[in-house]
């Protein structure tokens, strides 16, 4: 199938390099399928879904292999080479067209309201600005359209809320691509102006010690629909 390249033709730079990391989490993701669970939640996040989807970050392309029939398109944005190559891969045996293409979070290189929804997995964590990026995931959607995401962030008691600060002011970020552990992904949501829809927090692992990248949330939003006219 066709992959629509932003700039086809042209010499571009990734807005995103973290070689070893990536490698890693190509590995590292595939075992936690069955490992802990994560095939089910994607089968969880991306169920009921149709139309045009828009996924950011979307990795090595896990969850391609899970969206549903009546998804007509995926337009898949991963900015780290290695990851997007995988991708590539993932699209190629998909049963929903998949054009993965690169790009940064904070500026979708696709067309304003031209999707009916945009899936979010375990982005928000790294994008260097969450509110630009949820911007442009709130201009890229159709009014009424709907935010799928299941992110880690901030959670347990003081404790531990101490160890993810002072992780993220640390090694963390250096050692896993830019991700952070502290960050609150709901609230972010609702300060960009999205209507909340349900959602649940859940561990990952659910069985087992927690980590401090362990507290995750999966669920729902929306952009507003449009206003009533005069």
């Amino acid at each position: 199938m066709p992959l629509r390249f932003a700039g086809a033709g042209q010499a571009t730079r990734d807005p995103v390099h973290h070689p070893l990391f990536a490698r890693w989490y190509a590995r590292a993701s595939v075992a936690a399928e069955t490992r802990i669970g994560m095939a089910g939640v994607r089968d969880r996040l991306l169920a009921g879904l149709s139309g045009r989807v828009l996924e950011v970050g979307a990795g090595n392309g896990l969850n391609f292999a899970h969206y549903p029939p009546a998804v007509a398109e995926v337009v898949a944005i991963e900015p780290e080479r290695l990851l997007r190559q995988l991708a590539v891969e993932a699209a190629l045996r998909a049963e929903t067209p998949v054009d993965v293409v690169p790009g940064a979070a904070e500026a979708l290189p696709v067309k304003s309201e031209g999707f009916d929804a945009v899936v979010l997995s375990l982005v928000l964590c790294s994008v260097r600005d969450v509110p630009r990026a949820l911007g442009e995931v709130r201009r890229v959607l159709r009014p009424g359209g709907q935010v799928r995401f299941f992110e880690h962030g901030r959670g347990g008691g003081r404790a531990m809320r101490l160890t993810q600060r002072a992780l993220d002011r640390t090694v963390w970020p250096p050692l896993t691509g830019g991700c952070h552990l502290g960050r609150d992904p709901v609230a972010a949501l609702r300060d960009a102006g999205f209507e909340l829809g349900p959602y649940r927090r859940l561990m990952m692992p659910e069985k087992g010690p927690a980590l401090p990248a362990s507290y995750c949330v999966l669920g729902t939003a929306w952009r507003p629909a449009a206003p009533d006219g005069p």
